[in-house]
């Protein structure tokens, strides 16, 4: 089942769609400044929950995270477990420098 993932920045949040269909069947809502984004929630519908579709939202808004050389702060739970469990993206993470000492 292909999974098509959009940015629809007019509602501040990425849209799943599979196969085709014009319904929406997951979506991940942010904040987005010149140098950050926030992952703030993100929701499948239950009849899609388990076809790859979270995976899928957030492999396409970490990748044009980085493409567009943005930090990541991934508040939303899903976001946060997914990018534990994919090191590959753990570089795109914000780190507060109020954890910095002196």
């Amino acid at each position: 089942m292909a999974v098509e993932v959009s940015d629809a920045p007019e509602s501040k949040r990425y849209e799943a769609r599979v196969g085709g269909e014009s319904k929406v069947a997951g979506v991940a809502e942010y904040l987005r400044t010149t140098e950050l984004i926030a992952f703030v929630h993100t929701e499948v519908l239950p009849e899609y929950e388990g076809k790859g579709v979270g995976g899928a939202l957030a492999r396409t808004a970490l990748d044009e995270a980085r493409a567009a050389n943005l930090r990541v702060l991934a508040t939303c739970p899903f976001f946060a477990g997914w990018i534990a469990r994919h090191p590959e993206y753990q570089d795109l993470l914000y780190q507060s420098r109020s954890n910095v000492s002196d």
